[in-house]
């Protein structure tokens, strides 16, 4: 079963991308062991989803329902906690 990563998001933030694209790194190693999902919570349809994990914050990766990281975590940080979890 592939581990969820969310990366929790808004347009504006200047940090978002970087969480991002640690995520697609990450995706592009470990391929389908992870399933990667961007949330932006500007989005009416994701702000319960932010609600339910008590996102303060952007960006935010949540892994497996864990809050992980709150601000952009490093490709190889994000890379390294995905691994230890596999």
């Amino acid at each position: 079963m592939a581990i969820k990563v969310e990366v929790f998001k808004t347009d504006s933030c200047p940090h978002c991308p970087a969480a991002v694209s640690a995520a697609e790194s990450a995706k592009a190693k470990l391929g389908d062991q992870i399933d990667v999902e961007i949330v932006n919570v500007n989005e009416p349809a994701s702000i319960d989803r932010a609600r339910e994990y008590q996102i303060m914050a952007v960006p935010t990766v949540v892994i497996d329902g864990n809050v992980e990281f709150i601000g952009a975590p490093s490709d190889s940080d994000l890379i390294d906690k995905l691994e230890s979890l596999l």
